[in-house]
């Protein structure tokens, strides 16, 4: 008997030949980021159940976090997949378009009225249908450059903090000891208000900031880290009030941020129909380039 052809030799090549079967966990961290997302949206749920909703406020900013996090860490880790990216919509449907209006039902829209069902669907088919429509723009390559720094509409997680407005409001009111502050947040017009808006802006085609390609001017790097640590020690001592500033901050950024959409559309305009006239006066050396 050879060597190659022992019992501890054919043992050793069955071995190397075994090899585990299946995902890269780089593809699972985005996927387990999502979970983490609609588990906290889910639970917010419950805690407006039980009536602690700085719990279920808490957990609605714990999915926007994940949310925020799983696509940046997917590209990161080269871990990006159909799968995740169904995952990552159907979560934020839920997380999103479902556990907000919930929240601000048990909150001050009563779920025994008659109406108080009107705002809730409301929100939750227009989030359906922005979620919808951001799916479809996905594999849209004909878009300009410059639409690439900004969404059509307000994204799901800014939505869903816009509509807990009243809810931030009436947290830091009973947190300072200002009653008519928190009676006035718990009223039900306004909190059907605050969904019925939000909706609106969910599916609107307002251009607004995504920050994803932003550049800072030098000039403003400064004063922009220093407003941002600012922000942040407030978030700590105050942070429901904070919370409920950033959203109005937030809606006072739209008409900005409209503008500049307008102004990098002109541009790109101007620029392509320079190019054209410029390749009408000079077809000769149009030809030569394409030749």
């Amino acid at each position: 008997m050879t060597e190659s052809s022992s019992p501890k030799s054919i043992l050793k090549r069955r071995r190397r030949r075994r090899r585990v079967r299946g995902l890269s966990f780089n593809r699972l961290v985005p996927n387990i980021l999502t979970m983490i997302g609609l588990c906290a949206g889910l639970s917010s749920i419950k805690f407006a159940l039980l009536g602690h909703f700085s719990h279920a406020a808490i957990a609605l900013l714990v999915a926007a976090c994940m949310d925020g996090l799983d696509g940046r860490i997917a590209r990161l880790l080269h871990g990006t997949s159909r799968f995740g990216a169904e995952f990552d919509s159907l979560s934020d449907f839920v997380c999103f378009g479902v556990a907000p209006p919930f929240v601000l039902m048990m909150w001050a829209l009563h779920p025994t009225s008659r109406f108080a069902f009107v705002p809730f669907i409301m929100f939750t088919v227009c989030m359906a249908l922005r979620l919808a429509r951001f799916n479809a723009t996905l594999d849209d390559d004909n878009a300009p450059e410059y639409a690439a720094n900004f969404f059509s509409g307000v994204p799901a997680p800014a939505g869903a903090l816009l509509a807990l407005f009243p809810v931030f409001l009436g947290l830091e009111a009973e947190r300072n000891g200002l009653p008519e502050i928190a009676q006035f947040s718990h009223t039900p017009w306004l909190s059907a208000a605050c969904l019925v808006g939000t909706a609106f802006l969910l599916v609107s085609t307002v251009p607004i900031w995504s920050f994803k390609n932003f550049k800072v001017p030098t000039l403003y790097i400064l004063p922009l880290l220093l407003g941002t640590g600012l922000y942040a020690a407030i978030l700590v001592a105050e942070p429901w009030g904070a919370l409920a500033a950033a959203g109005l901050i937030y809606l006072g950024m739209l008409p900005f941020s409209r503008r500049s959409y307008w102004r990098l559309r002109r541009e790109a305009e101007a620029s392509r129909d320079g190019m054209f006239y410029d390749d009408q006066e000079n077809p000769s050396s149009a030809n030569a380039t394409k030749a």
